[in-house]
């Protein structure tokens, strides 16, 4: 007898047992592996999910349940800037009348043994989240052999084929090292959240979230940092104003900054790791980290065999549905970068709503010293920015960067996803003291910028 499953709404038949296996066989359980197994299992599809045995850092036979973000990326990494941050914090302290006396220790071996405790805890947790969604767990490395055809590489070497009426591939990407000489004596941010001694000095190539948030954990940790990027600024795509403010930041909390250098070769000494740039400068570091960027996990899935088409980096092309390729609606999702101090944001950048506006953007912006700092004595002022349609009043994007970002601007999504207009935002009354109350007090317009003048970003 057949079963049946909700598919758009309404009932259909699933495929009678004996045809295949599986309704829906996944291989990868990632974020996006979990999520699909879970959803169709609650619409009554026979499900199964083959992943890699757990391990910190990744191989092409090491893996996980719940991915790089729960095991080698944003779970570890939120960890690591929680360490970081309290260096920060003792400085700040003496104002307010803690006095620390002596010197205060950092054992890295510590934080690094209670992140993996957590890492290893939630692997365990997403197994049980997906057994108790009725999804069967296959332990191994899955590649395609036909349409309908999954062979999974068990850890023991023997290997096992499974049949679906449906396969979705969910691998993810894996971090890339740049191909210069000596690149293999770089890290990338697998080994960087499981390093077993903490570096003295370390060189980060790159500019995007992963070198600004590593820069600022290890920077936090007291190791001598340097920061190389190819543009004039960090955090390509961001707002350039923000992004000029996360880099003030960077260089105020002692990291060394190379704007619009590039690496060119690695090599090894006596004393470490000599590195050199594009420009003829010469240092020493104990740890070079690669963060340019990750690849499509692809390679081993022998997606030809299903007639899978991808591009030169190994992306999958085509989806089965419609036959397209199915991009998500990025509008109003909010982001943060954990750098110290975080930068978070939602919808358009001033660049980004520029080049959209059919009439004039009103920007707001608001720049002041945290009521913690005029305490403390830090200098380290938090900015907030509104990006405004003239026409409608709606507000367009929201930017912050400073204490607490992430949390404030999280918020400030749901309105914005709402369609909230300036005037919005003007009748909303703040909580008094707080920094999120600027957002709904910025009252003054700072420019008022035509789309005829808009600016093509190059920083």
């Amino acid at each position: 007898m057949a079963r049946k499953m909700l598919v758009d709404g309404e009932v259909a038949a699933v495929a009678d047992a004996g045809q295949y296996d599986y309704d829906l066989f996944v291989i990868g359980a990632g974020s996006g592996g979990v999520r699909g197994s879970r959803l169709a299992a609650s619409f009554g599809a026979k499900v199964a999910i083959c992943e890699l045995p757990f391990h910190p850092i990744s191989s092409e036979w090491l893996g996980g349940h719940g991915g790089t973000c729960v095991i080698r990326g944003c779970v570890p990494k939120k960890i690591l800037v929680y360490g970081a941050s309290f260096r920060g914090e003792f400085e700040d302290s003496k104002n307010f009348g803690w006095e620390i006396n002596g010197d205060i220790n950092f054992n890295w071996k510590k934080l690094l043994e209670n992140k993996t405790k957590e890492i290893v805890r939630l692997n365990g947790v997403y197994q049980k989240i997906l057994t108790n969604a009725g999804v069967t767990l296959i332990e191994g490395a899955g590649s395609l052999v036909d349409a309908h055809t999954v062979e999974v590489s068990q850890p023991d070497g023997s290997k096992q084929r499974y049949t679906a009426k449906h396969i979705l591939i969910a691998t993810g990407s894996r971090a890339q090292r740049v191909n210069i000489p000596g690149k293999e004596l770089a890290i990338t941010s697998d080994e960087a959240l499981s390093l077993e001694e903490l570096p003295k000095r370390a060189v980060i190539l790159g500019g995007g979230y992963i070198a600004v948030e590593f820069a600022s954990i290890w920077r936090g940790m007291g190791a001598e940092v340097d920061l190389f990027y190819r543009r004039e600024l960090p955090l390509r795509g961001f707002d350039d104003e923000m992004r000029a403010v996360v880099a003030s930041n960077l260089e105020g909390r002692g990291i060394k900054l190379h704007p619009g250098t590039n690496l060119s070769e690695l090599s090894k000494t006596a004393d470490g790791i000599k590195v050199v740039t594009d420009k003829g400068e010469e240092l020493i570091a104990d740890v070079v980290l690669f963060a340019t960027g990750r690849t499509p996990n692809s390679q081993r899935l022998n997606l030809q065999a299903a007639g899978v088409e991808v591009d030169q980096i190994g992306a999958i092309k085509k989806t089965v549905f419609g036959g397209q390729q199915v991009k998500p609606d990025y509008g109003d999702v909010p982001c943060a970068v954990f750098s110290i101090p975080p930068l978070s944001v939602v919808g358009l950048s001033e660049q980004q709503a520029l080049e959209e506006a059919n009439s004039d953007i009103l920007v707001f912006t608001s720049s002041f010293n945290p009521m913690k700092n005029s305490i403390s004595k830090r200098q380290e002022k938090t900015i907030m920015k509104l990006v405004v349609d003239a026409e409608t009043d709606r507000v367009l994007g929201a930017s912050m960067c400073g204490p607490d970002a992430p949390e404030i601007i999280q918020g400030f999504a749901v309105a914005l996803k709402c369609g909230a207009t300036k005037a919005n935002f003007d009748s909303t009354v703040g909580i008094h003291p707080s920094a999120a109350e600027e957002f709904v007090t910025m009252r003054t317009v700072t420019r008022r910028v035509s789309p005829t003048s808009k600016p093509k970003t190059n920083l």
